[in-house]
């Protein structure tokens, strides 16, 4: 995949993680969580799991992206000290 596909598939993947698991990044960080949650699911899924892989921009890719994304902002959270949904309460 070229940059703009993974620039793109990392900011639906990090805004749909936010969604989930919440958080505060802001577009570039939610860009760059995503990109990094591609990387992430990507590996977990291929490699771990034997499942899938990402290999263009399709749905399959969009959601082992959103899974990796997801796992990456729940770790960065519990380094960071933030809880996300109980920050904003």
């Amino acid at each position: 995949m070229g940059i703009i596909a993974w620039i793109i598939l990392g900011a639906i993947a990090g805004f749909v993680a936010n969604l989930i698991a919440g958080g505060k990044e802001g577009v570039l960080g939610t860009i760059l969580l995503g990109i990094v949650g591609a990387v992430v699911g990507g590996f977990i899924a291929g490699s771990v799991l034997g499942i899938a892989d990402i290999t263009g921009f399709n749905m399959s890719s969009i959601l082992v992206a959103i899974f990796g994304a997801v796992i990456v902002l729940v770790v960065w959270h519990a380094l960071s000290g933030r809880r996300g949904v109980a920050n904003r309460v």
